[in-house]
């Protein structure tokens, strides 16, 4: 397992420079994927693999922004524009080819609910859409219906009673 998260922060943060809401946004996803990783007990392999698709899970929006113009960066163009900055900024980081490869696929997939195929896809859900929710305002019935449609962590369920106030 070779590669560097913080160098890859500071990757991010380069791509975004300038972006406040957007570094803000992918650091916090972080930190709330680090919290249910460590919570969830994950394997450090498995674990750092999370982080590191935490870090560069939103790059497609700055692409879908650049290509289609400002605020059209929706959930699947992120998924279909991320995974190519997402590459040249983990091999700048270090990163070996089976985690690039696993982070790759998370950042092609992160918002895409159905056929979960691992807990760091799962945490990654759930941890970009406590952030989503609280940047976003949503509505206790739009976090309500995420809780019961597609948590499945108990970490997870667990901040998002705490954050949100139980349901």
């Amino acid at each position: 397992m070779m590669g560097d998260t913080e160098r890859l922060i500071l990757e991010m943060i380069h791509f975004f420079s300038g972006d406040i809401k957007r570094i803000q946004h992918f650091m916090k996803v972080y930190a709330f994927s680090e919290t249910i990783g460590k919570l969830e007990k994950l394997d450090k392999d498995t674990y750092f693999t999370l982080c590191a698709a935490a870090i560069v899970h939103d790059a497609g929006i700055k692409i879908a922004e650049e290509k289609y113009g400002a605020g059209i960066c929706g959930g699947k163009l992120q998924e279909e524009l991320g995974p190519a900055p997402a590459r040249e900024m983990l091999i700048k980081a270090g990163f070996d080819e089976k985690t690039t490869e696993r982070v790759c696929f998370l950042v092609a997939h992160h918002h895409t609910y159905k056929g979960v195929d691992g807990i760091d896809w799962q945490i990654l859900l759930e941890a970009d859409f406590i952030v989503n929710a609280c940047e976003d305002g949503l509505s206790r019935t739009a976090v309500e219906n995420a809780k019961k449609s597609f948590f499945r962590t108990e970490s997870g369920i667990k901040l998002l009673d705490e954050i949100f106030g139980h349901y």
